[in-house]
């Protein structure tokens, strides 16, 4: 694949501020031990074979689909990291969609609770963050044992931001039921999780449990988490919840000796050690979110996006062989210094796909267009959802690299599908409010 046009870039829209939202910066950082969101159930399938398949997916390009390490890199550029033991990773341009370097891209694997960037991305739309909601016990029927839980109390009403807290936060899958529940039941999330992450072209994925809790069949690959995380930072809540360090969570109501009702609330704080720091782990310098996970039958998994000066990187890795403490997020720090050094040196091995509708719609250089610089604005006009809400939920574009069928170049916004939606072709964190 030839390189690409250099592009104008655009800053991510993560600011000190809302890294520290809901928190006190003067406060030391807690040291709470890993949250995973899912724990391994007694019927998940057997941890799968460290031996790739021969034939993988080609979604993005064909060197993807080969299995062991794509990368083809300049004369001046850096050589790849050692050390890197995961089974599956991906490092690409969050600007342009380009791949500059992937091993196993397509492998389909258990994803843990990266799975919850797909759930967030599917269900963020529909509720408005500051309904209310009070928990009954059919909603909390069905986690599973062991799994990471935010501290939801049956009969205590939370409202839609207090739950995506949860979620993003400290990877509850208590959290993640409830809101299932709000949205017609497990059964039906999982249905719409599986339908949006064909709308993506997330090809590789397939949806058990909506909370990425271990389930014979549940799997997904490290190019798929990565097309997830690019749908979800075009929603600003997204990107808030994300990159949240700390913020306060309710508590359980209680009865003083007066009989006067009371409810205190407690600290949570973010499972992305990349983002919070950890014992013998530094924060990564420029990291905005994005999710990680960790079961028994999948490993370690992390997606992070992250920016430095003008240049913002996205990567997946998926279950690193070493066991070590962090190495997830060793391995992903790594293979992002690695990207900021590279970039400009290398020729991508591949591209992040535009969703389908975006793909099909038909637009092109032919088509109608702003001009550069313009804002995606113009996206509000569409709606639907609970409450008319904006839908946009990945079909409003979000992205694509070099060679996809959009016509789209530089920041040039283009009118797609009868004016429904503006696609942003320079997708990172410049989507729906």
């Amino acid at each position: 694949m030839p390189a690409s046009k250099k592009t104008v870039r655009r800053p991510l829209l993560v600011t000190s501020a809302t890294l520290l939202s809901l928190s006190l910066a003067s406060l030391p950082m807690l040291t709470a031990g890993p949250a995973f969101a899912a724990k391994p159930s007694p019927s998940a399938s057997a941890s799968p074979s460290a031996t790739p398949p021969a034939n993988m997916s080609t979604v993005g390009g064909e060197l993807l689909g080969r299995p062991g390490t794509q990368a083809n890199l300049g004369s001046d550029a850096p050589v790849l990291p050692k050390g890197i033991s995961a089974r599956s990773w991906i490092v690409a341009d969050a600007d342009t969609g380009e791949v500059l370097a992937a091993h196993n891209a397509h492998w389909r694997l258990a994803p843990a609770s990266t799975l919850k960037m797909l759930f967030a991305d599917t269900l963020l739309p529909k509720f408005d963050k500051n309904d209310k909601h009070k928990v009954a016990a059919a909603d909390l029927a069905g986690v599973g044992a062991g799994s990471s839980m935010v501290g939801i109390k049956e009969d205590e009403t939370y409202t839609v931001d207090d739950l995506w807290l949860g979620v993003f936060l400290r990877s509850g899958n208590d959290a993640v039921h409830v809101l299932s529940a709000m949205n017609g039941g497990v059964k039906k999330t999982v249905a719409d999780m599986n339908a949006h992450a064909e709308e993506l072209q997330a090809l590789d994925t397939h949806v058990v449990s909506p909370d990425g809790y271990d389930a014979k069949g549940q799997v997904s690959s490290a190019y798929d988490l990565t097309l997830m995380a690019m749908s979800g930072l075009r929603k600003e809540d997204f990107r808030k919840y994300c990159s949240t360090v700390r913020a306060k969570f309710p508590g359980e109501t209680k009865k003083g000796k007066n009989g006067k009702k009371s409810r205190s609330s407690f600290e949570i704080q973010n499972t992305n050690r990349l983002l919070t720091g950890d014992s013998g782990l530094d924060s990564y310098q420029g990291i905005a979110g994005v999710k990680n996970g960790n079961t028994t039958n999948a490993g370690a998994t992390f997606t992070g996006v992250a920016q430095r000066g003008e240049r913002a990187l996205l990567v997946t890795v998926m279950h690193p062989e070493k066991d070590e403490h962090n190495q997830v997020y060793k391995e992903t720090a790594s293979l992002l210094d690695w990207g900021f050094k590279a970039a400009g040196k290398v020729t991508p091995v591949g591209e992040l796909v535009p969703p389908k509708s975006a793909d099909t719609s038909g637009g092109g250089a032919g088509e109608p267009s702003a001009q550069p610089g313009a804002t995606a604005s113009a996206s509000a006009s569409a709606s639907g959802g609970a409450g008319g809400k904006s839908v946009a939920a990945g079909a409003s574009g979000g992205g694509g690299g070099v060679g996809v069928a959009l016509g789209i170049m530089g920041g040039v916004l283009v009118l797609v599908a009868g004016a429904v939606f503006l696609v942003n072709r320079k997708w990172p964190l410049r989507g729906e409010k």
